[in-house]
This record gives C-alpha cells, sequence and structure tokens, in this order.
C-alpha cells in the first residue's frame, strides 16, 4: 500500500510534483515503476498499486520514448477497474543498463533513479577482482555512488586480503564487510540507509542478496536458495528486477544474479573506476601513443617500475575494447531505428492523405 506521505514516499521530489503540476495535466498522474514483468508493469502513484502497459503510439510505431525500467517514474492514465496505461517516461536522475545478451539488440535496461549501487561479493568463493572492475566502471557511469558489501563475512576468519584487493581495485570507494546472518557491518551503513533513497544491488548468484534484504527488513521478504558448497556458486533467487520499499523508508532494487555484464559506451566510467591507469597514459610522449612500445610511453614505463600492474593495465584494455564495440553497435541501432521511425511516420503521412503521395512516388 501507497504510505499517507503519497509518492514522495517513494523517491519522487518536491521538484518532480511541482513540476508536473505547472504543466496543468489532470488526465495523467505519476507513477514509479516497481517491477517489470515483460509488457506489463507494476506500479506505485498516490492512489495506490495497480498494473500497467505502455502507450502504443508513444513506445512503439515510431515513438521516441524510452522504455520504462524499474525505479522510472512515468506518467500514467489511471484506471481503477483494469491496467493503467503509460504515456510518458519522466527524466532520470540516474540509469543503469548493460549490453543485452542477445546479439544486436542493443542495451538491456536494469534500474533507474538510484542514489547508490551497493557491489556485492561474497568473502568466501565468489570474491573476483575483474568483475569487481566491471560492475564498478557501470556503477560509475550511471550517475551514482558505487560501494563495494562484502557479504558472509561469518564464514571466513579474516577478510583482510580481499580488502586490500577490494581497495587497490576501487580507490576512493567506500567498502564494508558484513554478515546477514550475524548482523555484523550493517549500523556501518546507515548513510546509504536513509528514508526515501534508492539502492541497487548488484552481484552473481549466491553472493547473498535476499539475505541481505531479508536482513535490512528484519523479516523474510525474499526467498533464499541454497548455494552449492564446492564452489558457493547459487541459483537465481531473484527472477526479475523489483523495487521494494522497507518499513524503515528506504528502497531497494534488487536484480536477478547477472554473472557477465556486457559493457555500454562506459568512457566516464572508465575514467572513474580506471583513474590510476589514465594518469600514465596522459603523460605519454605522444597523445595517439598505443602503449604498445613507443617511446616515452608512461603506461609501459610505469609497468616496468612495477608502479602499475600489468593485470591492471589488461583488464583496462579489454573493457575499453568492448566500450567502443558497444558505442559502434548503439549508434548502428540508432540510425537503424530513426530510419524506422522515418517511415513509420512517412507511413502515416500516407494514409492521411489517402494514399496520393505513395502513388506519386512509385509513379516517378
Amino acid at each position: 500500500m501507497i504510505p499517507a506521505a503519497g509518492l514522495e514516499a517513494y523517491g519522487l521530489l518536491p521538484a518532480q510534483r511541482e513540476a508536473l503540476a505547472a504543466r496543468g495535466t489532470k488526465q495523467e498522474i505519476p507513477a514509479r515503476v516497481t517491477a517489470v514483468h515483460k509488457e506489463r508493469y507494476e506500479l506505485v502513484s498516490d492512489r495506490g498499486e495497480c498494473f500497467g502497459r505502455l502507450k502504443s503510439s508513444v513506445y512503439y510505431n515510431g515513438g521516441d520514448q524510452p522504455f520504462p525500467t524499474t525505479g522510472d517514474f512515468v506518467l500514467i492514465a489511471y484506471n481503477e477497474s483494469g491496467d493503467s496505461v503509460v504515456t510518458q517516461t519522466l527524466p532520470r536522475r540516474s540509469y543503469f543498463a548493460r549490453r543485452n545478451p542477445t546479439l544486436g539488440q542493443g542495451e538491456q535496461a536494469v534500474a533507474a533513479n538510484f542514489d547508490s549501487v551497493f557491489i556485492m561479493q561474497s568473502l568466501n568463493f565468489d570474491f573476483n577482482v575483474k568483475r569487481m572492475e566491471r560492475y564498478l566502471t557501470l556503477a560509475w557511469q550511471s550517475g551514482a555512488t558505487p560501494v563495494i558489501v562484502l557479504t558472509k563475512a561469518d564464514l571466513v576468519k579474516s577478510w583482510d586480503e580481499q580488502l586490500l584487493r577490494a581497495s587497490e581495485t576501487a580507490a576512493g570507494v567506500e567498502i564494508f564487510a558484513v554478515s546477514a546472518k550475524t548482523g555484523y557491518g550493517f549500523d556501518r551503513l546507515a548513510n546509504y540507509l536513509a528514508p526515501g533513497r534508492t539502492i541497487v544491488l548488484l552481484g552473481s548468484s549466491g553472493v547473498g542478496k535476499s539475505s541481505f534484504v531479508n536482513a535490512l527488513a528484519g523479516e523474510d521478504l525474499l526467498a533464499v536458495n541454497a548455494i552449492r558448497e564446492d564452489d558457493s556458486k547459487g541459483r537465481h533467487t531473484t527472477t526479475c528486477r523489483q523495487l521494494i520499499r522497507l518499513d524503515s523508508g528506504v528502497m531497494i532494487i534488487d536484480t536477478p544474479g547477472m554473472r557477465e555484464l556486457g559493457m555500454l559506451d562506459s568512457t566516464a566510467g572508465l575514467s572513474e573506476s580506471f583513474a590510476d591507469v589514465e594518469q600514465y597514459a596522459s603523460r605519454c610522449r605522444f597523445s595517439d601513443c598505443r602503449h604498445s612500445g613507443e617511446p616515452g610511453c608512461e603506461v609501459q614505463a610505469a609497468i616496468a617500475r612495477g608502479d602499475l600492474s600489468r593485470s591492471r593495465w589488461e583488464s583496462y584494455q579489454k573493457l575499453q575494447r568492448e566500450t567502443s564495440y558497444s558505442t559502434s553497435q548503439a549508434d548502428y541501432l540508432r540510425q537503424k531505428q530513426q530510419r524506422f521511425t522515418q517511415i513509420a511516420k512517412l507511413s502515416k503521412e500516407i494514409q492521411k492523405s489517402g494514399g496520393k503521395r505513395g502513388r506519386s512516388a512509385f509513379d516517378e
């Protein structure tokens, strides 16, 4: 149920409310997407919870509105006796997406309008620096603040080594070790868990995201599956991205476990995540240095001195190649969509004119 405070309890900013009111929209009201089920959306508004579907003329048939994802604020034509109609996706303050696992399908939206990204890895068998680098890059790109949360502290005697490796990988990012079983470390997360704030949880299956949410809630809101004892890998417990509002007022966007995250255009995220690498690249003698043996290459000099690890440099190169490829693919898909939109608009014009434009064009 929607709290008495209205949609503001779900993160709607007063400035957003004022801007919508100034537009004089009477037939449409704001809502927030709490879950996505293929073409049907779970929504919450001032009038309570409901389901909704996208308005075809706005989102399909040449429409240019971005498809909503979990956490988005939207405008809806509310229908108390059936599905409401989603008519507009409101501007986002942060946005997280990955490359769609289906080749050629562009990006896959994950979440929107959040304040922090909790990058979660377990301290037993799931700790993976390469995956952490990937998560960090996309988290910085999203526009929110990344936080490293190392789970299952109760299963290891010491996490000094993991903490050191995480701090080397995520310079300037806060790192916390927690245990959902004992409650250890949760008090240190208080600054990120204030009422009205939205947190995205990212991590592979078995890392303990559902247990983490249950510990925050003080009750079993989400199902928890056992992990395999031989490698600590888990099965997907969360099957869709969903926004959960806790009694404390904090909102959690839980995501299905994603062991692989395909890169999108993450130039800004790379600069944040790999600032230690780019500081050397900017000092090379030649501005077009490829860092593969050219004279005056500060990157290779730093590796030779031991100031920069080769594995760190190789990770940067790999993610840089991925983001360059994704950028070119995105440009292609964008141009393809623009052509489709132009054709759809032309088709509508032809229909309105009774087909005259179409006949004259073919006659020529």
